[in-house]
This record gives C-alpha cells, structure tokens and sequence, in this order.
C-alpha cells in the first residue's frame, strides 16, 4: 500500500504544473489588431491614387484629427480580387430603422489614433499573403480653422463619408445634433463657439483614393479607401505574437473649399463653400 507522502507529492507537483499553464502567457492566442494614424505628410492622392495638388480657385487646410470609425475591413491577395473575394475582417452594423439599409452609427465604435479599433485571434485569420488593405471610413471627426468678422476662429467638423448613414444623434465636440434618420455620404455637422449647424456635401465630392480601380473597382458611394503594404504581409497560422496593422491615412490638405475670396483661408461668411472632405491616401504599415 503506498503511503499518505507518495500519493499527495505527485498530486501537488500536477498540481503545480497545471498551475504554471494557465499563467503562462505564451498560451493567449496571438492576435491581429488593426489601429489608425494620421499622417499630414503622407502623400496627397486622388481617386485612382494618384498625386493631386489643389485645384485652381480652391483651398485646403489640414484638419486635427479626432476620432474615426470604418465600417469594413478586407485584406485582399492581389489587386484582382473584387471586394468581398479577399479575407473579410470585419463589417460593422447596419440597420433599416431610418428606411434604406444603412451603417447603424449609434453602434459604430470610434476611436482616437492608436487606439485599437479591431482585434481577432490570428488563428481565425485565413492563411496566406496579402499585399493589399481595404477599409470603409464611414465617420471623421476633427477641428479646422477658419475666418470670420470676429477674426480668425477654429470649429470642429462631424463628417460621414460612409455610403449610407443612420443617426439619430451626435455630438459634434460640446454640442449635439438631432437626426433621426439616415444621411448619404458627405453629410456632416460643424460646431464653433457653442453654436451648431450641418450639411451636406455635393453627391461624389468625397474622394476615396483606389490605386487598384481598373482591376478592382469600389462602388459608387462608398469610401472604400484602398492602400498596399510596403511588403507582402505573410500569415502562417503559427504565429506566437500580435501582428498589429496601423492604417496610415493621409489627412494632407484634406478639407478643402471653394476660395471665393482667393486668401487661402475658410471663409463662411463669404459663401465658401466645402468641396471634399475625403481622406486622401491609405498606406497600412504592419507592426
């Protein structure tokens, strides 16, 4: 018969081990996270990602970003794939409460930069090389300056550039906006020294930089930005650490305006008015 001794030590040395597995922290899962940053420097692109200047009779400024959400993400393959045939990442609420199908923004989760707005285990990531990203900005928020007869002032802009928005209410930066109902792309909200009013931009005037569009176009309406990554990002299935994806978003000279006045400042009074508040260029940077 084995003794009291020979049956408790083999009991608390199993014990123990199982004790050190459930701690260990090389057991998490490994994870993909996706964050934002936005680059004032980054180049300047237009719809078919090609460098833009401004336009003649136009200007542009570069907005300080606060916050952003999207509403899809796809990795894709190659540049011939269509949207949807690469690996979906994720594709936010959408709802029909305000008639049309439309992104649900009162369930849209909006984030800061370097905030993470993603994460997935790795091991429910499909497999394989991916060299280009694909993520459907549907809301910015940031501050501008501009002039008035009180002189030069900053507000901050609401903007939706998703294809379809559904808001009942939102706040701009102090001060909230009643909707209730839904809002193509472009619609947006500006608040200044308390005082709110919105809008809504001209049907097409958000630009939504594709450099792959003669093989893999977007659809009309969408803000569907496309960008590659600088190498192919390889995912085995066996990684043991997070791989995280910084979308790069060029917010170089990105709200831009009718220059009635011909000074290069934004003048509402004036009767300028905003032409495009589309980011300008996606460049996804791994780790």
């Amino acid at each position: 018969m084995k003794s009291c001794q020979q049956v408790i030590f083999p009991l608390a040395a199993a014990l123990l081990l199982f004790s050190c597995k459930k701690d260990d922290p090389t057991a998490v899962d490994p994870k993909l996270i996706v964050r934002f940053a936005f680059d004032p420097n980054q180049e300047r692109l237009n719809n078919i990602g090609e460098p833009e200047g401004v336009p003649n009779g136009h200007a542009a400024q570069t907005p300080d970003f606060n916050s952003i959400s999207a509403h899809y993400l796809e990795m894709n393959a190659t540049k011939w794939q269509q949207i949807g045939e690469g690996e979906v990442l994720y594709t936010g609420p959408e709802t029909t409460a305000g008639g049309a199908q439309a992104i649900n923004f009162q369930q849209a989760k909006v984030v800061s930069a370097g905030q993470d707005f993603f994460t997935i285990p790795l091991k429910d990531v499909a497999a394989g090389d991916y060299d280009w990203m694909r993520v459907s900005l549907s809301y910015q928020n940031y501050d501008i300056d501009y002039l008035s007869s009180f002189g030069q002032l900053s507000g901050t802009i609401a903007s939706f550039i998703g294809y379809n928005n559904y808001i009942t209410e939102y706040t701009v930066n102090e001060e909230s906006i009643v909707v209730n109902g839904n809002r193509l792309q472009g619609y947006w909200g500006f608040e200044t020294v308390g005082v709110t009013v919105d809008g809504q931009a001209p049907e097409g005037a958000t630009t939504v930089p594709n450099p792959i569009f003669d093989t893999s176009p977007i659809p009309a309406g969408s803000c569907l930005v496309t960008g590659q990554f600088a190498s192919t990002l390889t995912i085995t299935g066996n990684e043991t650490e997070d791989i995280i994806i910084t979308l790069s978003l060029s917010n170089n000279n990105s709200f831009e305006w009718v220059d009635l006045t011909e000074d290069g400042l934004f003048e509402p009074e004036a009767g300028e008015t905003v032409v495009d508040m589309g980011i300008r260029g996606l460049i996804p940077k791994v780790n």
